[in-house]
Order: structure tokens, then C-alpha cells, then sequence
């Protein structure tokens, strides 16, 4: 589901600074011969991202689902020096492909990828966070959050995607698939803690930010 006008799509991508080559040549080859593409953030949010980062500042970043790693080079544009993402997916199909591609953009310094179970390894990381970012299995969403709020620094931020769903979340909730179900009940428990304050921004498929008070 596209939720602007294609025409006001187009505008806006016109206006928007525009990804780098490498950025350029890893949504080219996502989309050409990775599975699901659509999985991938994209020049729009990728720069959304970005800007985010360079706006918070973050020494410690944690994202959730790397998929082909563009979202992981857009946040780490913005790391503070001496920062460190630690990006974790359980496809070791495209490890090498990240990896490449981290590399080209030489960030292999400043981020880290772990390939396994999110919720096995995050607790193996002893790191408080400035920024997280949660883009896995849906279902997981609010163990993701139960899991990492506790390690948020105080002004930290969580960041979840596709908190839309293609617009499925608007509908009667006792008809929801699964998935759906967790994305709603994700951003009430978001929405109803009174340690975060949030917004959930119409970009994409959503994006639902929260600040630790």
C-alpha cells in the first residue's frame, strides 16, 4: 500500500538529499537479487534515518534486523565519534553481502553484525543505548521493547518500523493476522508507558519513535 500520491512521492525523493554510490549500488543489487526487497528502508527513509542519527548524536546504537545493511550505513552516518553500532540478523545468507558492503563504506570500525536470535543476543551485549532500531519479526516487537528499555539511556530513543502495515492496522482488531496484532499492540505499550514519549511519523510504513523521559 502507498500511502502519498505517486506524483507527491516523486516530489518529495526530488527534494531529499540524495543517497551516496554505495548506498545507490546496494539498493540496486537488494533489489535485483535479494528476496522480498521491499524489506529494504530506500533513499527516503534511509535519509530519514541518517538524519536522525546525526540530530541524536548516538555512541551506541542497536539495530534489529539488518537485512542487506542499508539502514545500518545510514544510522551510522550519524554515530558520534568513537560510536558503535552493533546490527543483528538471523539470515547468515546475507552476512557476506553486508559485510561487502559495510566495508565499501568503511564503517567496518564502527559497526559490528552478529547473525543469530535477537533475543539471545542481546542480552549478551552489555551496552546502554542511545539509539535502537526495530525492523525483525514483528511478533517480537514487544519483547524487543520489554528487553531494551531498561538499557535505554535517559534521552534515548527506539525507533520501530513498519508500524503501519500496509495500513492493516486501522482495521477491527479481533480480525487481525497475528502480525498485525503485534504491531498494534506494540505501539499501545509504547504509547500507554509513562517513561517514553512518542510520535509515530506516517513515513513509509510507519515509523514509531519514543524518547526515554
Amino acid at each position: 500500500m502507498e500511502f502519498l500520491d505517486q506524483k507527491l512521492d516523486e516530489y518529495v525523493g526530488r527534494y531529499t538529499t540524495e543517497e551516496n554510490e554505495i548506498l545507490k549500488e546496494l539498493n540496486r543489487e537488494t533489489q535485483a537479487k535479494v528476496l522480498q526487497p521491499r524489506m529494504l528502508s530506500g533513499h527516503l527513509q534511509g535519509r530519514v534515518l541518517s538524519m536522525l542519527a546525526h540530530m541524536i548524536k548516538p555512541k551506541r546504537i542497536l539495530e534489529i534486523g539488518t537485512y542487506t545493511g542499508y539502514s545500518a550505513i545510514c544510522f551510522a552516518e550519524g554515530l558520534a565519534e568513537g560510536g558503535k553500532l552493533h546490527t543483528i540478523d538471523i539470515n547468515d545468507e546475507l552476512q557476506q553481502m553486508i559485510e561487502n558492503y559495510v566495508d565499501s563504506a568503511s564503517l567496518s570500525e564502527k559497526i559490528e553484525v552478529h547473525i543469530g536470535n535477537a533475543l539471545e543476543i542481546i542480552p549478551q551485549l552489555k551496552e546502554d543505548w542511545d539509539l535502537v532500531f526495530i525492523d525483525a519479526d514483528k511478533e517480537n516487537y514487544v519483547n524487543y521493547y520489554q528487553l531494551l528499555a531498561p538499557k535505554l539511556r535517559s534521552g534515548a530513543y527506539i525507533i520501530a518500523d513498519n508500524v503501519l502495515w500496509s495500513g492493516k492496522v486501522v482495521e477491527e482488531y479481533e480480525l487481525l493476522d497475528e502480525e498485525t496484532k503485534a504491531l498494534v499492540d506494540y505501539s499501545k505499550m509504547v504509547h500507554d508507558d509513562p517513561a517514553m514519549e512518542n510520535v509515530l511519523f506516517p513515513i513509509r510504513d510507519g515509523l514509531m519513535i519514543c524518547r526515554k523521559r
